[in-house]
Order: structure tokens, then C-alpha cells, then sequence
């Protein structure tokens, strides 16, 4: 058996005592703050519970309640499920490696500071800077969704009038202490849940014929058909890899928001355990949903409902896939239920977008990527001028005032889906420049608090995968030339490569050598591993259930 703990520090230094470990747990989100030298610190209240639903309700949301209809119109049911079904086998290279790192190195703002200390400040910078741009941009998308949802009921009302209701509202509660921000996001986050469940119920009696439409079975697999082919492209297998290829966009912006587990690790309590343990419940339950959704919508939808692709802002509102499935099988009332659900569920999303975009302004700001009052808190631990801040951006919901929200609603989805499929590759970096860190420091990988399965080589596969997407999901711009598609699909990379090359020539920055990346600031002791081992149950069912 190990040692109750291992020296991770340089020759020379001195490795922290177990018994300072409760201190530093609570202060390892510690800042000074340069403007008034006052130390300004996030606060570890979050419970598992909460960080769990943190990701939860952070990723199902409008990708999954509004935006799987348009992948089923596209690629067809059986093209969009097998979308979904890969790029999230992409999230989960992501997820591992975010795990390993996070519960080693539990420190706010962590996509950032584990990019800067592992591979190269530069890319760390990058990286931080188009994330929080991704969320901050995807915040004004979710206002622009709440005002549309409203119009469901109502029309003849105006859609800046819930943007601004709502920006109020969403700003306030990221403003309250991140306590109440977790429990709020918990229940905000069980009400997705069961719909999602309660949908799923609803989709094996619809199929089984308990609708108006009776027995349904897979007949629209068989027609109009399991996979759609590209327009103005011949219905073979090359229109159909081209459609089943243009979802891959529509799947990753539906699943971002998995990894605000790491983000949330800073102020989480016992991260060593509850960081890990989030991180497979969280991923199962949201590969859970998503998949079988996404199932059950290409079964009880034909790919060729034209509802499931709005041109207008009149029919957009309707357009959830859950929505029409209702409508399709007759049930009364129902839809309009179902659509306040649906409000809540992108209320849900908006708060954790202004809670993730913050956190990241505080590692940026710590990391000296940022200015330092980004970094500054309340008493109660809430980064007022960071939330403020990344509020702000959701002001950009009132293009809708002028512009079609249909187009407003692509132009950000796109953004917001490609910066996050960047932020994905960044985190797979990170998490190789950290393995050749610990190799170079003869520490092996089997001592970590959460070992990641499958690598290196699984980092490598999130990684080749998310470049191919982030490069070649703009194609569309070339077939024929369209430079508004163009910039749509490739501003949020023109905008990474523009902060990664303008840092390297302002900061003279140089990449960093596996021997003398920072593996110790932040890092907590480890424990006797038997602790661990007592943990992992002994029966089949019982491991099951905890990796589930």
C-alpha cells in the first residue's frame, strides 16, 4: 500500500502538511486583489448534488429542447442519432481528462490556469478568453429563446420586454452567494430531469399507440426514411455523410456545458471525491437523456415535418420537437404545459451560462490574463464585476428587435457551438502537456485521486476530432461561396488564433517544458489509497450502480 501522501514539489520545496489541508481547501481560490491589496476568494459551498445538476442544467437546454429538431430535419432520425451518439463519445474524452486534472488541481477558473501551467500561457489565454465569449454569447441566445417562448401564448407581445425581465432576473440571482445559485440551478435542473423522463414515458406509449396517430412503430424510418441526404446533392451515401456531417455542429452546441463540472470544482466542498463522482453520474445521465431523446423524437416525428425548421419568427416558438411530438399526438393542453416547462429549462441554461462565464474571468483575472477587479468578490465570495460583466453580453439578445430570430438564432448558435468544440480540443491539450508533466516528474498516474481510462490515447481521439469539426463544419460556405456562412462558421476560430497569436507576440510567451510545468500551486494531498478502495463497492451491482 502507498503512503499516506506523495511529494509532487520541486526539489527544494516544501510539501504541505495534512494538517493544513482544511485551510487550503478553503483557500485555494484565494486572489489578492491589486486594486485595494484586499484578499477576494471564492467560497467552497456547492454540495454534490449541486454540482451535479450544475452540469446538468447547464447542458440540457435549448441544444436538446429546441435545436435536436433541426438535426432530425437534416440528417434524418437515424443520421442524427448517430450524431449525437459521437460527439458525445468526443465529451467524454473531455470529461476524463477535465476529471483528472481537476481533482488533482481543484482551482477556479481551471480550463485556463491548467492550459497556462501545462502547455503554453498563450494557449491559456486563448482558451479562456473564446470560452467565456462562447457563454457570454450563448447567455443572449438563451433571453432571445425566453421571449420567443412567451410569444407562444401570446404574440402580440414584444420580445424585448421578457429580455430585459429576464436579463434582470438571471443577473440578480448570479449576483446572491453561489450557495443559492446551486440550490436554485438544483431545482431548476430536477424539473429537466423529470420532463425529460415523463417525455420518454410519453414516447413509448405515443409509439405503442396510445396517440391519435395510433401504432407508429418505425414507419418514418421507413418513411420518408432513417437518414436525409444533403439538398441539391444526390440522395446516395455522399448526401447522406454530408447531411449526417453538417449535425456534428447542431450535436456538440447541445452537449456543451458538460464541462462547468470543472469550473464549478473551485468552490465545491471535498472535490477529491465529489468532483469525480460528479463527473461519471453527470455524464451517464446526460448521455442518458440525450440519446434516448433524441430517439424517441426521430420516432415520433417524420424528418420532413416542416415545423421542425422555422424560417419566421411566428412559427419558431413552436418549433421544440417535444412541442410538436404533443401536437402530433393530439393530446390537449399539453403543449402549452409543456412549453412553460420549456421556459424554465432555458432560464435553467442562462443561469448557468453568467455563472460559468464569471468563474472563467476570475482564473483569467488570477492568472494576470485579465484585469485584476475581475477577480475581486464580496464577502459572501460572488465576483460582482465578473457576473456583471459577462451579463452585459446578454444584452445582445435585442437584436431580435429588428433582426428575424430564426437568423439571430443561427448566427449565435454557430458562434457559440464552434467555441466550444475549440475549448473541447484546448481542454485535451492541457490534459496531455499534464501527463507528460507527471511523467517527467516521476509520478505515477495510478496515485492520482481520479485516474482518466483509456489514455493518452483517448485525449488524442477528443482532440483529432474536435480540430477535424472546428475546421471543416463551414463547408456549407464553400458550396457555392457565401461569405456571410463563411464568417458565421469560422469567427469564433479567427477570433482564437487572433488572442493566441497576439499574446505570443505582446508576452514573448514559449511553450512549456513538461519538467517544469507547476503540478503543486492548488494541489491538495493525497490520501492512503485503501481509503479510496473502501470506497469502490465489491459487487457487480453495486459497481454498476456507482458508475451510473
Amino acid at each position: 500500500m502507498a503512503d499516506n501522501s506523495f511529494n509532487t514539489a520541486p526539489k527544494g520545496s516544501d510539501h504541505p502538511s495534512e494538517k493544513g489541508l482544511s485551510d487550503r481547501e478553503n483557500s485555494l481560490s484565494g486572489h489578492v486583489d491589486q486594486v485595494d491589496g484586499s484578499i477576494s476568494k471564492l467560497q467552497r459551498r456547492l454540495q454534490s448534488r449541486h454540482l451535479q445538476m450544475i452540469a446538468i442544467g447547464g447542458t440540457i437546454g435549448t441544444g436538446l429542447f429546441i435545436g435536436s429538431g433541426g438535426a432530425l430535419a437534416t440528417a434524418g432520425p437515424a443520421g442524427a442519432l448517430i450524431a449525437y451518439i459521437f460527439i458525445g463519445s468526443v465529451v467524454l474524452s473531455v470529461m476524463v481528462a477535465l476529471g483528472e486534472m481537476a481533482t488533482y488541481i481543484p482551482v477556479s477558473g481551471a480550463f485556463t490556469s491548467y492550459a497556462t501551467r501545462f502547455v503554453d500561457p498563450s494557449i491559456g489565454f486563448a482558451m479562456g478568453w473564446i470560452y467565456w465569449f462562447s457563454w457570454a454569447i450563448t447567455f443572449a441566445l438563451e433571453l432571445t429563446i425566453t421571449g420567443l417562448l412567451i410569444q407562444y401564448w401570446d404574440k402580440s407581445l414584444h420580445i424585448a420586454i421578457f429580455i430585459s425581465v429576464f436579463w434582470v432576473f438571471i443577473t440578480g440571482c448570479n449576483l446572491l452567494p453561489v450557495s443559492f445559485y446551486g440550490e436554485l440551478e438544483f431545482w431548476f435542473s430536477m424539473i429537466k430531469v423529470i420532463t425529460v423522463c415523463g417525455f420518454l414515458i410519453f414516447g413509448i406509449c405515443m409509439n405503442a399507440g396510445a396517440g391519435q396517430e395510433g401504432y407508429i412503430g418505425f414507419k418514418y424510418w421507413n418513411d420518408p426514411g432513417a437518414f436525409a441526404a444533403w439538398p441539391d446533392i444526390d440522395p446516395t451515401s455522399l448526401g447522406t455523410f454530408v447531411a449526417f456531417w453538417s449535425v456534428m455542429i447542431q450535436a456538440g452546441f447541445s452537449y456543451q456545458g458538460t464541462e462547468l463540472v470543472g469550473i464549478a470544482a473551485g468552490e465545491t466542498e471535498d472535490p477529491r471525491k465529489n468532483v469525480p463522482s460528479a463527473i461519471r453520474k453527470t455524464f451517464w445521465r446526460i448521455l442518458f437523456f440525450f440519446v434516448f431523446t433524441v430517439f424517441f423524437i426521430g420516432i415520433l416525428i417524420p424528418s420532413t415535418d416542416e415545423r421542425l425548421i422555422s424560417k419566421d419568427a411566428d412559427n419558431y416558438a413552436a418549433s421544440s420537437p417535444f412541442v410538436i411530438a404533443v401536437q402530433r399526438a393530439g393530446v390537449p393542453h399539453l403543449p402549452g404545459i409543456l412549453n412553460a416547462i420549456l421556459l424554465t429549462v432555458v432560464l435553467s441554461a442562462a443561469n448557468s451560462n453568467v455563472y460559468s462565464g464569471s468563474r472563467i474571468l476570475v482564473g483569467l483575472a488570477n492568472d494576470g490574463s485579465a484585469p485584476a477587479i475581475l477577480a475581486k468578490t464580496t464577502a459572501q465570495g460572488v465576483p460582482i464585476y465578473a457576473v456583471l460583466f459577462t451579463a452585459a453580453f446578454g444584452l445582445l439578445a435585442f437584436l431580435n428587435v429588428k433582426e428575424n430570430a430564426a437568423v439571430v438564432f443561427n448566427w449565435l448558435l454557430n458562434i457559440t457551438a464552434v467555441a466550444g468544440f475549440i475549448t473541447w480540443a484546448n481542454i485535451n491539450v492541457a490534459h496531455i502537456g499534464f501527463q507528460r508533466a507527471l511523467k517527467a516528474r516521476g509520478i505515477s498516474r495510478d496515485l492520482l485521486p481520479y485516474k482518466a481510462f483509456g489514455q493518452p490515447y483517448y485525449s488524442y481521439y477528443g482532440l483529432f476530432w474536435c480540430v477535424l469539426i472546428t475546421l471543416t463544419q463551414g463547408f456549407t460556405a464553400f458550396m457555392p461561396w457565401d461569405t456571410e456562412t463563411f464568417f458565421v462558421s469560422y469567427v469564433s476560430l479567427i477570433i482564437w488564433v487572433v488572442l493566441f497569436v497576439g499574446h505570443k507576440l505582446v508576452c514573448r510567451t514559449s511553450f512549456v517544458k513538461p519538467s517544469e510545468a507547476d503540478i503543486t500551486t492548488g494541489c491538495l494531498d493525497t490520501v492512503d489509497e485503501s481509503q479510496w478502495e473502501a470506497e469502490v463497492p465489491t459487487t457487480l451491482w453495486g459497481r454498476l450502480w456507482a458508475w451510473l
